[in-house]
C-alpha cells in the first residue's frame, strides 16, 4: 500500500514542478497529493486500527472462568 502512495507522491511532485508559478505548484502538491492521499491512507488503515483496538480490549479483560 505504501509503495503506491510513494509512487503517487512522486507523480504529484513532478506535476507540481511543471506549474507556471510556485503558488500553483504548492496548490497542486497539496490538492492532488497530500490531502487525498492522507484521506485514502486513513480509510485504508481503519480495519487495522479496529483489530488493534479489539486486541487491546481483549487483553485487558480477564479470561472467562470455566
Amino acid at each position: 500500500m505504501y509503495i503506491v502512495a510513494i509512487a503517487w507522491l512522486y507523480v504529484v511532485v513532478l506535476m507540481s514542478l511543471t506549474e507556471a508559478s510556485w503558488v500553483a505548484g504548492v496548490a497542486t502538491f497539496f490538492l492532488y497529493g497530500v490531502f487525498p492521499l492522507s484521506v485514502l491512507l486513513y480509510l485504508m488503515g481503519t480495519p487495522q486500527r479496529r483489530r488493534n483496538r479489539q486486541r487491546r480490549e481483549a487483553s485487558d479483560q480477564p479470561p472467562p472462568s470455566p
